[in-house]
């Protein structure tokens, strides 16, 4: 038996007593658990199948060994094939710990032998529990954030499902017909792709005639027809050319201007699913109303975060997991010397660097706290890591304080004497 300081429930510090240690190496099919006490003795190792009669099984064994006492539980996922588990654990109120599958690889080579399985990760999943007490606690996010971080992953598939059909596209308009390809934006332009699914070769364009594209277009509704015919008129004339193999390139041009479609649809639905979805979470509000944060942003950041900020402790420790807390790198004489940190969440970084780039636009305290940066020195980067560390801030207050925010008053311009 050994003493631990833990965090409980209520988000205050307390001591208790710890018997054992279970750390669950999690997998997709199968987990593989160790039990260790506090002398780092493997009281248990089993390889469990994902099921939940298997998996309760396993609850009722390990508690059975801590007799009463306090039983800690370790893993290196967080979701995904893990997800069964936790849910289960914590719905029988006991304690999970989450280790990074980074810590444990990196962990792991400070333990005897070169050899790698699941029981020695599990091994290692448990002693790193047993020895740390800066480890985050696991806790089930609210209904909406993980529906929201389930919708935002299908949405960030699906839009790089686009981006690759894009750029397949171009490749492939660029093997017969360069002049149609460097005409428009096939990421944004929904009349150039519907142009493709009908007419996509230099001859084939210059038969339509410029008249007769333009109805077409027109008549399925797109914007623009006039100046998207006019353009794809000009790139036909401009090559005379036939390429070889082009009635091959163009079938496969009309079938991926056909799925970027179908994928744009797709996102468009996703987008109108997910911003009914985030204005029914608690948080909604104070999250859209600041700058840079709109339905989406908002949505991953619930999903990112569970829409519980009380697991963080602060928000250094909330900066530090969103990578945007420098870590020192000092050595004898050396101090002062900072570094962007490896460890992070990228999902977190992401939403607030996009959000900050956004608020640029919009938000004229942001813009003006940028450009002091730039004047300060900092490169691009540097000055809109500061600026969305800063946001950060500004947001942890309002989410604490359940405050949405306001723009501060503008300054009044200096009269001319």
């Amino acid at each position: 038996m050994v003493i631990c300081w833990a965090l409980n429930p209520s988000k205050e510090w307390s001591l208790f007593l710890v018997h054992l240690w279970a750390g669950i190496d999690a997998g997709k099919a199968h987990h593989h658990c160790v039990v260790i006490d506090a002398e780092g003795t493997r009281l248990l190792s089993r390889k469990i199948p994902n099921d939940e009669a298997a998996l309760l099984e396993l609850l009722a064994d390990a508690l059975k060994l801590a007799d009463g006492g306090n039983l800690i539980w370790a893993t290196d996922l967080n979701h995904g094939g893990s997800a069964l588990l936790i849910a289960l654990l914590l719905a029988h109120g006991q304690d999970i710990l989450y280790i990074p599958g980074r810590t444990v690889h990196h962990a792991s080579r400070l333990y005897r032998g070169d050899g790698k399985t699941d029981a020695k990760d599990a091994a290692v999943i448990a002693d790193q529990a047993r020895m740390r007490n800066d480890l985050q606690p696991l806790r089930a996010g609210d209904e909406i954030s993980t529906g929201l971080r389930l919708l935002t992953a299908r949405r960030a598939d699906k839009a790089a499902d686009k981006t690759r059909a894009v750029n397949r596209l171009r490749a492939q308009l660029l093997e017969y017909f360069p002049a149609l390809e460097r005409a428009f934006d096939y990421s944004r332009s929904k009349a150039a792709l519907l142009l493709l699914t009908r007419h996509r070769t230099p001859d084939g364009i210059r038969r339509a005639g410029q008249a007769r594209i333009q109805a077409w277009l027109k008549k399925h509704g797109t914007r623009s027809s006039a100046a998207i015919a006019a353009t794809a008129v000009e790139a036909a004339k401009s090559q005379h050319t036939t390429v070889p193999a082009q009635h091959i390139g163009e079938q496969i041009v009309a079938a991926l201007a056909r799925e970027i479609l179908a994928l744009s649809d797709e996102l468009a639905e996703l987008d109108a699913l997910i911003s009914a979805k985030v204005t029914e979470h608690h948080h909604a509000t104070v999250l859209l109303s600041m700058p840079g944060f709109g339905p989406v942003l908002a949505a991953e950041f619930l999903g990112a975060t569970g829409g519980d900020l009380s697991v963080f402790e602060n928000p250094g420790r909330f900066a530090g997991v969103a990578g945007l807390a420098p870590v020192p790198k000092d050595s004898g004489r050396i101090s002062g010397n900072h570094h962007r940190p490896r460890r992070y969440d990228r999902r977190l970084l992401r939403v607030f660097f996009l959000s900050s780039l956004s608020a640029l636009k919009s938000c004229m305290a942001s813009r003006t706290y940028y450009d002091r940066k730039r004047l300060e020195g900092k490169t691009h980067i540097q000055a809109m890591l500061s600026l969305a560390r800063r946001r950060l801030n500004v947001l942890w207050a309002m989410l604490r304080d359940g405050t949405s925010y306001s723009r501060p008053p503008t300054q009044a311009a200096p009269v001319a004497a």
